[in-house]
């Protein structure tokens, strides 16, 4: 097969994660002799310092498509509509009603007495200038999937915009519940998308007053967010997002006190950190999957071995999903044959062909595709290095030799959409949308991310999306996810599970669509 220089990314070796266990289990050690007292600044400064891994690469919800930045949107912007998790039913936050005139066009009545962070008023000249912006080419968007349902929106009058689809799409209202945030239309228009990177505004409950590069941002309490809306007012009053790229580090300022919560803990680090009576440590599982992505469309990959499906079935027998869910990921981690995660709206688990782990059926598949000894392919990934590892070790085990290339997860989307990636571990959470269009579409519509382009795919998925029929939206997810499946473009492994380590000082609260709410957090 066709290779990538290998001057371009530096290959990372196998790594023993050994040494990082007894790390940990020494800063456990030595913080168990002070833990009679611990660090507790940020509750003294109501300051809550939240430390992650990852950077956004534009602070902007529509210019990035990490969970990092999802959680910064929930933060300082707003949207339309609010989906309450318990009930799982719509509500009014920046509309407060809406209605349907027909299956393209839907009107939204807007709230009054809102105000955008600098203090401009909301109106809906901001509501119509953002969709008919983030539709536009010259966004530049990275979450064009999120939007590429809408046509233009118009404004009727003061305080009523209109939201003209291209076509039906019955899972707008989610779609308006999630990634479409807010934009204030005359700040924007006067700093561009530049100046609006280093000093968003949006209506949300915190203000970003300072972006870091490289270090994360700073937010405080927005004290005019209005009244009578779902969101309530925070109890924290300032909120340090902090990036530290180094796991060992992020965990030893939570435990010295420098940091007040992070997330995706290894389950064996978690498992000791529960030994520190100043930390919680607690476990769910979130609607993200991982899988391996293999592509069968690039020019530049043309001579692939992927381009083979007893090849990629050879993949997905090779997969151990229950050691990997069960033994690393943990905490209600499951295995995973489906593009979509179980409780999506249209994610026919039955419909999925089932790869049970079998790597002696796995080399047998390899043999007759031509390759009875294997072969060797470039493995990119850009996060959770301990389960990379492991699917390495998978692949291995049959024959398939890999040399990885670890890269930031912007890098990696720029070289899977240049067709010069051929197998990559990725994950993805859907936005927290529960709607199969949400992964399954994201993936195999045809869209920038589409690496397979299976015209009779994207057919299916094209009718799924735009049905109002559940019934029939139903059954065209179905017959795509089997044919997906079938085809072995993915191999679907496991769903995330997130081990979130917090100081005892903080109420947090888990939920299972991977948005950590800290506008409902309070201090003990």
């Amino acid at each position: 097969m066709k290779k990538l220089s290998q001057n371009k990314f530096a290959l990372l070796p196998v790594l023993d994660r050994a040494p990082r266990r007894t790390f940990v289990s020494a800063l456990i050690a030595c913080s168990l002799v002070g833990a009679a007292a611990p660090a507790l600044a940020n509750k003294a400064n109501d300051t809550l310092v939240y430390a992650v891994g990852l950077e956004p690469e534009n602070v902007s919800p529509y210019h990035n498509n990490v969970r990092e930045g999802i959680i910064l949107s929930h933060l300082a912007w707003d949207t339309l509509i609010y989906r309450d998790m318990e009930t799982g039913e719509y509500q009014p936050l920046l509309a407060t009603s809406w209605k349907w005139e027909d299956p393209t066009h839907l009107l939204f009545t807007l709230r009054k007495g809102v105000t955008f962070q600098n203090g401009d008023a909301f109106s809906a000249a901001d509501v119509a200038f953002t969709f008919n912006y983030v539709t536009s080419p010259e966004s530049k968007i990275v979450t064009r999937q999120n939007v590429d349902w809408i046509d233009h929106a118009e404004q009727v009058d003061e305080y009523t915009v209109r939201l003209v689809l291209k076509q039906p799409f019955p899972a707008a209202l989610e779609y308006l519940s999630g990634p479409t945030p807010i934009f204030p239309e005359k700040y924007f228009k006067s700093v561009g998308i530049e100046g609006y990177a280093k000093a968003p505004i949006g209506t949300g409950p915190y203000k970003i007053t300072e972006v870091l590069s490289g270090e994360g941002a700073n937010l405080e309490r927005y004290e005019g967010y209005f009244e009578g809306g779902p969101i309530k007012k925070p109890a924290i009053g300032k909120i340090q997002f902090r990036v530290i790229p180094d796991p060992d580090a992020r965990l030893a300022q939570l435990m010295t006190g420098g940091v007040d919560w992070t997330w995706r803990v290894p389950s064996d680090q978690a498992d000791e950190m529960k030994m520190m009576p100043n930390l919680e440590v607690i476990s769910s599982e979130t609607m993200r999957v991982g899988y391996l992505a293999m592509d069968t469309s690039s020019e530049a990959l043309k001579d692939s071995p992927f381009r083979n499906k007893l090849v990629r079935e050879a993949v997905n027998y090779a997969i151990n999903r229950d050691a990997l869910a069960n033994e690393l990921v943990r905490g209600g981690s499951r295995a995973i044959y489906t593009p979509c995660f179980p409780s999506q709206f249209g994610c026919d688990v039955s419909a999925g062909k089932k790869f049970e782990y079998d790597p002696t059926k796995a080399k047998a598949l390899l043999a007759e595709a031509g390759y009875p000894n294997g072969f060797q392919t470039d493995f990119y990934a850009y996060r959770d290095m301990d389960l990379a590892e492991a699917v390495l070790g998978d692949l291995r085990a049959v024959g398939i030799t890999s040399k990885m290339h670890m890269l930031t997860y912007a890098a990696l989307r720029k070289e899977q959409r240049s067709g010069n990636v051929p197998l990559a571990f990725q994950t993805w959470g859907s936005y927290s949308v529960n709607d199969a269009s949400a992964m399954t579409s994201v993936y195999f519509n045809g869209g920038a991310d589409d690496i397979n382009h299976d015209k009779e795919v994207m057919a299916l998925l094209d009718a799924a999306d735009t049905n109002v029929d559940p019934e029939i939206r139903k059954k065209n997810y179905s017959e795509a996810i089997k044919k997906i499946t079938e085809a072995a473009y993915w191999a679907p492994m496991f769903s995330y599970s997130s081990n979130y380590a917090f100081s005892k000082e903080l109420n947090f609260t888990a939920y299972p669509d991977e948005l950590p709410r800290f506008v409902e957090s309070s201090w003990k």
